[in-house]
């Protein structure tokens, strides 16, 4: 008789632990996001960077995330203190955000990224690192 209560118990644990994964919608970390280059290089001198939004776990564009911190900067040459101006530019298309920049010589660059995905908590921050040639 004892096993037949304990085994209602575990059937109503199952059921209840099913139905509330079912109610319940999982919530994204930040770390579900990644900013990716839309090209690895760009000319020397006035240029237009892309970068595209991404969610890992569906692999879709993610538009509307608003951008709050932006560097550019010669880090992957040694050279952190040689930065540029960087400036938004508006968007052509959902989940990618384009920047414009003066690459004041050839070499490594990295563009670091701040963002808010909207309806999440959190700061999504990455940093891509990228070639500017002449």
């Amino acid at each position: 008789m004892t096993q037949k209560p304990f085994s209602r118990a575990i059937s109503a644990a199952l059921l209840g632990a099913a139905l509330s994964a079912t109610t319940f919608p999982a919530f994204a970390d930040t770390k579900d996001y990644h900013f990716e280059l839309v090209q690895q290089e760009a000319k020397v001198g006035e240029a237009v960077l892309s970068v595209r939004l991404l969610d890992k776990r569906s692999g879709k564009p993610v538009p509307d995330a608003v951008i709050f911190a932006k560097r550019i900067d010669m880090a992957p040459d040694s050279m952190d203190e040689m930065t540029s101006k960087i400036e938004q530019l508006p968007t052509t298309e959902p989940g990618v955000y384009r920047f414009k920049a003066k690459l004041t010589m050839a070499g490594g660059w990295r563009l670091s990224l701040g963002a808010k995905v909207q309806g999440e908590t959190g700061t999504v921050e990455d940093k891509l690192v990228f070639k500017a040639v002449k």
